[in-house]
């Protein structure tokens, strides 16, 4: 699975026209799940997300949590960021997972970073056409590829 973590100050989701879905600050993490992926690696992810240590402390230094500072989360699903470029200019989506599978670990994430103890999580819809707002604050963009945990 591959997450992107924005720290924000704000971010809301319009899914399919409808009201806005909003947080103040937190996290906003768009969340790819990859054709070889499982959902064993869900509860992993989700924790390490939830408490990144990304927020500024006392001493300006990135040593807190979003769970620590009682912030939200807003989870976003988000096959492109399988995409492959290699060849040509148009992307290539084989690698992210279909249907079932990625349906099922997006879930899965949200139901786990509801456990975490983040104030809230807010999310998009799986599949739905979506408009996503965000102020990054910083800019904190960190990124989590879950196959470099299997790399040596």
């Amino acid at each position: 699975m591959r997450a992107v973590i924005q720290r924000v100050s704000s971010a809301s989701v319009v899914v399919d026209g409808g009201a806005p879905r909003s947080i103040g600050p937190g996290l906003v993490i768009l969340l790819g799940v990859g054709v070889e992926d499982t959902p064993a690696l869900v509860p992993k992810l989700a924790e390490k997300c939830a408490h990144l240590r990304i927020f500024s402390d006392e001493e300006g230094k990135l040593n807190r949590s979003a769970v620590e500072l009682g912030y939200s989360a807003l989870v976003i699903s988000n096959f492109t960021l399988y995409s492959d470029t290699k060849k040509g200019k148009r992307p290539s989506f084989i690698k992210a997972a279909k249907g079932d599978l990625a349906r099922d670990c997006y879930r899965l994430f949200l139901e786990e970073m509801g456990r975490q103890g983040l104030a809230r999580v807010a999310h998009g819809e799986f599949g739905a056409d979506m408009q996503v707002s965000l102020c990054n604050d910083g800019p904190v963009t960190i990124i989590i590829d879950t196959d470099d945990w299997s790399k040596k």
